[in-house]
């Protein structure tokens, strides 16, 4: 018997740039994702990706002008499913808070990048999430 998918929840956090619409991603180790992270017990997955975004990138102004529609991955890792919205910001700047319970930021590095770099970028479960997003972008 299988156990229940776990639940993530994150943003597909974008902003315009001179150059053009950014993508934000974060790398743990040598795998690039969005911010995201577990919808904690009785926690709205809608405000765990506002919690989650806050927590791995110090955004806190983020507004969600195509709707609080969302897409999910296929189950990985341990039986996890991570949900996305898209969800654009102002904030070019980007802080790696550390984790308490690590007693380190939990991901390395971040990059603003375009689209065809966040599809290079992300890993094979991220493919149709990146999708999903261009269309709602109308990239």
């Amino acid at each position: 018997m299988t156990s229940p998918a776990k639940l993530a929840a994150g943003v597909i956090v974008v902003r315009d740039a001179p150059e053009g619409l950014r993508f934000l991603l974060l790398r743990a180790y040598r795998n690039w994702d969005f911010p995201k992270g577990l919808v904690e017990k009785d926690e709205d997955p809608f405000a765990a990706a506002l919690r989650e975004t806050r927590e791995e990138a110090g955004i806190d102004d983020l507004e969600f002008p195509w709707g609080t529609d969302y897409v999910e991955t296929d189950a990985y890792s341990g039986n996890k499913v991570a949900r996305y919205y898209l969800g654009r910001t102002v904030s070019e700047r980007v802080v790696l808070h550390v984790n308490p319970e690590l007693g380190r930021p939990e991901h390395h590095e971040f990059r603003w990048v375009d689209r065809a770099e966040a599809a290079a970028l992300a890993p094979p479960r991220l493919q149709h999430v990146m999708r999903w997003a261009a269309g709602k972008l109308g990239l």
